[in-house]
C-alpha cells in the first residue's frame, strides 16, 4: 500500500483516529468538498486549514453526491481518484468519502475542534457549524483564492478544445 492510500479511511476508522488524537490533546481540523480537479486554490486552502490544528481530516463527496450537487456532468474525476490525489498532499492527514449531499452527519460523528470552509461560504451556510460551536469548537473561513475553481478550469478547457 502506498503512503497516500493509507490515509484514506472509512467513517469508523476516522472516528477512532480522531478520538485517539483528541484523548492526547490534539486538535482535529475538518473540511469537506468535492475537490473534483485539484488546483492551486485547493492546495493553498488545505495548507491553511492544516495550520489551524494538529490533524486535518478532508471529507470528499462521493460521485453520486457530487452529481446531486453539481449536475450529471460532474465529477470529472471519480471519488477514488480524488481521494488518492488529496491523500498524496503533505498537508492532509486523513481522507474519507461521504455519500450524503452534506457532511452534517460526518461532523456530528467526528466532533472536530475546528471546522474550516472557504471564504466564499457565508457563515450561516456552513453545514455543521452549529454542532462544532455547541461543543466548544470554532469555525474558520479561509479566504478564497481568486481565479481558481474547478468550474473555471472546465470552462477554459471547453473554450480551448471545444465541446
Amino acid at each position: 500500500m502506498t503512503p497516500g492510500r493509507s490515509k484514506i479511511r472509512n467513517l469508523a476508522e476516522v472516528k477512532a483516529i480522531c478520538a485517539g488524537l483528541k484523548n492526547n490533546g490534539k486538535k482535529i481540523v475538518f473540511t469537506n468538498g468535492c475537490f473534483d480537479i485539484l488546483h492551486p486554490g485547493h492546495v493553498k486552502y488545505l495548507e491553511a486549514a492544516a495550520s489551524l490544528g494538529d490533524h486535518l481530516v478532508v471529507a470528499i463527496n462521493s460521485d453520486s453526491s457530487v452529481r446531486a450537487i453539481k449536475g450529471p456532468a460532474r465529477p470529472v474525476m471519480d471519488e477514488t481518484s480524488r481521494a488518492e490525489v488529496l491523500a498524496a498532499l503533505g498537508s492532509v492527514d486523513t481522507v474519507m468519502i461521504f455519500h450524503e449531499e452534506t457532511p452534517y452527519n460526518v461532523i456530528k460523528e467526528l466532533m472536530p475542534d475546528i471546522l474550516v470552509k472557504g471564504g466564499d461560504w457565508a457563515d450561516e451556510q456552513i453545514i455543521g457549524s452549529d454542532i462544532v460551536r455547541h461543543s466548544g469548537g470554532r469555525v474558520e473561513r479561509i479566504p478564497f483564492l481568486a481565479g481558481f475553481s474547478t468550474s473555471i478550469i472546465i470552462e477554459r478547457i471547453l473554450e480551448r478544445y471545444g465541446k
